[in-house]
């Protein structure tokens, strides 16, 4: 423990945790993972490459769909360096430049999953608020405008992080809480003020928030509108063209809202809960979104059995 907590010189190497108690189970934890890897980076290529290639897809809840793929694309392969070296090679050192690297990586597409839902919500607001002039509101390159400027801010909101982080001193304490790096994570080794990072984390903490707030202002005015809908039959069919968004919105949300409710009300909480938490928030949205999409928009599920098809025969 003298490695990770005595020394007074500058730290040179973070130290990452796999699952507390449990390194010896590590490699046959690392089996699920790589499958978890590989079905969603699979996943989402598909969704993307469907997306790009059938122009019957080229509309804007499949353009929003793309955005979101390409979120867990980026994900996936901001954390999958250091699961794998942790759970396959028990190599759980990191350098601090690349660990700003990849807080500012993840804390990035996690900005732009957030920003991408939101953006979804107001569409599916449109199509069912104003469902004629939907394709006249919401036109192609509209959409590819409202992307471009979302993904701008989140970059903009989250570049601070790795500056920030650099000017601190860390000369005591240098393992981490979890299997990547997160900004909230890394200051609090900081043996130096860290007031503006706790400050900036809150307010980037709080633009989170208003994202969620804002995606339940528009379910709300939803189930309004639905609520207006004389036929039992016709409310179902508004509510179902929702199920997948909501649906991706509670995987999304859920790991982060109760990992944050942990810190804040579980102090005591034992580790293994907080790191397996931490692990699904990065692990089953990327995982589940393209399935879940998959399932429920018949055009893409059309194309990939239409596909599988032609290959068969």
């Amino acid at each position: 423990m003298s490695v990770f907590n005595t020394s007074e010189v500058a730290i040179s190497t973070f130290f990452l945790v796999g699952i507390p108690g449990m390194e010896h189970a590590h490699i046959w934890v690392s089996i699920p993972i790589c499958f978890v890897y590989l079905l969603a980076i699979l996943g989402n290529c598909t969704i993307l490459f469907f997306i790009k290639t059938e122009t019957s897809l080229h509309e804007p809840m499949y353009y929003f769909l793309s955005m979101l793929a390409f979120s867990d694309l980026g994900l996936s392969i901001s954390s999958l360096p250091t699961m794998l070296r942790i759970f396959l090679f028990n190599a759980t050192g990191i350098s601090p430049d690349a660990c700003f690297a990849q807080e500012f990586f993840i804390h990035g597409f996690s900005a732009m999953e957030a920003s991408v839902l939101l953006i979804m919500s107001i569409d599916r607001l449109i199509a069912i608020y104003s469902p004629l002039r939907y394709t006249s509101i919401l036109t192609s390159a509209r959409v590819i405008k409202v992307g471009l400027v979302f993904a701008a801010l989140c970059i903009m909101l989250v570049l601070p992080f790795p500056f920030i982080l650099k000017r601190l001193k860390f000369c005591r304490k240098s393992l981490l809480s979890h299997s990547y790096c997160l900004h909230q994570d890394v200051m609090k080794l900081a043996c130096s003020d860290n007031k503006v990072n706790v400050i900036y984390g809150l307010f980037v903490a709080l633009t989170s928030l208003l994202y969620l707030v804002c995606i339940s202002v528009s379910y709300m005015l939803i189930l309004k509108i639905v609520l207006g809908i004389a036929s039992h039959k016709g409310r179902l069919k508004v509510l179902n063209t929702c199920i997948s968004h909501i649906c991706a919105v509670f995987i999304f949300y859920v790991p982060i809202v109760t990992l944050a409710a942990l810190h804040r009300f579980a102090k005591n909480a034992s580790p293994v809960i907080r790191v397996i938490i931490a692990d699904t928030f990065l692990l089953v949205p990327p995982l589940m979104n393209p399935i879940v999409y998959s399932v429920k928009s018949q055009q893409i599920r059309n194309r990939i059995q239409a596909k599988l098809c032609e290959k068969q025969g």
